[in-house]
C-alpha cells in the first residue's frame, strides 16, 4: 500500500511538471519529406510516440501468440499430464503399501510414461503384477523399465531377482545376480542376495569362493561368515566321496579326502567338528588306520575329551599299540571320564575283559554317562554276569529317565482288601 502511494505521488508530481512545461512552452517539431510536411508541438509527438510504440508492442504479442498456439497448449496439457501423473502415482504407491494389488498395478501402469520417474511406476507396477501371480506381466513391466531408465541395470535387476526368488526361480535368479555382480562388484545387497541363492542351491564351492569377497566388504557379521565357511568346507568335506566313481578304490579315496581336507583355511583345520566329520569320511573310505593316527596326532597337540571318546571308537592297525596309547595319555589326564571310557572300550577290543570292567566303572565314578552305561552292561553280559549287567542296565535307564514321572504299581490282595474295609466303613457312615 506505501509503495502504490509513493508511486501515485511521483505520477502526480511528474504530470505537474510536464503539464508545467507544456503550459510554458509547448514547442515546435516540423517533419518535412518530399512534398509533404507535418507540423506539431513537440509534446503532442512525444505522446504520439510513446502510444506507437505501446501499440506496437502489443500487436507483436498478439502476433506470436497467435502465431504458435500449439506449443503453447502441448505445454499446457503436458503440466496437466504431469500433475495427474503424480497423483496417480501417489495413490498407486498407497495402494501398493496396502497390498491392493490390481488397483496399485492398474494406477502406477497408466501413469508411467507421463510420470517424471518412470523407473519407479514400473519397478512398483511389476511387484504388485507378482503379488498377483501374472508373471508375464511383471517381466514385461521390468523391461519397460530398463527401456525407459537404461541405467538403472542394477536397482531393475535386484527387483527381478527379488521376483525370481520369491517364484523359486533359482537357477535363473543366480545368472541374474552373477551379472549385476559384474556390473556392481561391490554392491553389498548384491552379495547377500548371490550368497542366499548358493545356500538354497547347496552350491558349497561357489559360496566358498564367494566368502573372501564377504568379509572383505563386511557384507554380514564375522561369527556368520565363520559359522557359513563351517557349513560350506563340511559339506565339501561331505561330499568328496559321493563325486568319486563307484569303483574307485580306497587308495584314490583317500587322496581324495586328503586334498580335500588341505584345502581347509587353517583355522578350520583345528576346528573339532571338522576333524570329527574328516575322521567320518576317513571311516567311510577305509582308512580307519589313517583316522587313527591322524585322531591321536590331534589329540596330543591339543586336549579334547570329545576327540578323545572317539579314539576308542576307531579301529587302527594293532589294537595293542591303541591302547598303549592311550594309556600314556593317562599321566597327564587321570581324572578324565572320557579317557576311562576309551580306555575300556580298547581293553574290549583287546579281550582283556576285566581291565574293561574296571576303566568303565572307573569312567562312572567320575561322571555318570549313558554310553559308559552301555558298554559296561555289554561287557557282564559277555562275561555271563546277568545279574550285575541286570543292575547296570537299571543304573543306565534311571540316569536317562530321571525327570520321568513314576509309574503306579499294582496293588496287592491285601490292600485291595484294605481299600474295600474302607469304602464299606465310608458307606455305612454316610447311611447313619
Amino acid at each position: 500500500m506505501k509503495r502504490l502511494f509513493l508511486l501515485l505521488l511521483v505520477v502526480l508530481a511528474a504530470g505537474a511538471w510536464v503539464g508545467e512545461k507544456m503550459v510554458k512552452d509547448p514547442g515546435y517539431v516540423l517533419i518535412s519529406y518530399d512534398e509533404s510536411t507535418i507540423e506539431t508541438s513537440l509534446w503532442v509527438l512525444l505522446v504520439v510516440l510513446t502510444l506507437g510504440f505501446v501499440a506496437l508492442h502489443w500487436a507483436v504479442n498478439i502476433f506470436f501468440k497467435a502465431r504458435f498456439p500449439t506449443a503453447k497448449f502441448r505445454e499446457w496439457r503436458e503440466r496437466r499430464d504431469a500433475r495427474q501423473a503424480q497423483g496417480k502415482t501417489l495413490k498407486g504407491l498407497l495402494a501398493l503399501s496396502e497390498g491392493r494389488w490390481w488397483k496399485a498395478q492398474r494406477l502406477l501402469s497408466q501413469s508411467a510414461e507421463s510420470s517424471d520417474q518412470p523407473l519407479i511406476n514400473y519397478i512398483a507396477a511389476a511387484r504388485a503384477a507378482h503379488e498377483q501371480g501374472e508373471d508375464k506381466t511383471a517381466d514385461e513391466l521390468l523391461q519397460k523399465a530398463r527401456s525407459s531408465v537404461p541405467q538403472a541395470e542394477v536397482a531393475i535387476g535386484i527387483t527381478q531377482v527379488q521376483i525370481q526368488l520369491e517364484r523359486g526361480q533359482l537357477e535363473p535368479c543366480l545368472a541374474s545376480l552373477l551379472r549385476l555382480r559384474r556390473l556392481a562388484p561391490k554392491h553389498t545387497y548384491v552379495l547377500r542376495l548371490l550368497k542366499d541363492v548358493y545356500v538354497r542351491l547347496e552350491d558349497w564351492q561357489g559360496l566358498t569362493n564367494l566368502i573372501p569377497e564377504l568379509r572383505k566388504l563386511k557384507v554380514l557379521k564375522e561369527d556368520e561368515i565363520a559359522a557359513l565357511e563351517q557349513t560350506c568346507y563340511s559339506e565339501l568335506l561331505g561330499s568328496t566321496l559321493e563325486k568319486l566313481p563307484v569303483e574307485a578304490d580306497s587308495d584314490t579315496r583317500l587322496q581324495a579326502l586328503t586334498k580335500e581336507w588341505k584345502s581347509l583355511p587353517s583355522a578350520l583345520s583345528h576346528d573339532k567338528e571338522m576333524i570329527q566329520r574328516y575322521i567320518e569320511q576317513l571311516v567311510s573310505a577305509d582308512s580307519e588306520d589313517k583316522a587313527e593316527s591322524f585322531l591321536q596326532d590331534k589329540i596330543k597337540r591339543q586336549w579334547d575329551e570329545d576327540l578323545v571318546n572317539l579314539y576308542g571308537r576307531i579301529k587302527g592297525e594293532s589294537a595293542h599299540k591303541q591302547l598303549e596309547v592311550a594309556k600314556g595319555w593317562l599321566k597327564k589326564n587321570p581324572d578324565s571320564a572320557a579317557l576311562k571310557l576309551t580306555l575300556g572300550r580298547l581293553a574290549m577290543r583287546n579281550e582283556q575283559w576285566g581291565k574293561a570292567v574296571d576303566y568303565m566303572e572307573e569312567s562312572l565314578a567320575l561322571e555318570k554317562r549313558p554310553e559308559t552305561y552301555t558298554e559296561l552292561t555289554r561287557v557282564l553280559q559277555h562275561l555271563g554276569d546277568n545279574e550285575r549287567s541286570l543292575s547296570v542296565m537299571q543304573d543306565g535307564l534311571a540316569l536317562m529317565g530321571g525327570g520321568l514321572t513314576p509309574i503306579p504299581l499294582p496293588a496287592t490282595e491285601e490292600q485291595d482288601e484294605s481299600k474295600t474295609d474302607e469304602k464299606t466303613k465310608e458307606s455305612n457312615t454316610s447311611n447313619a
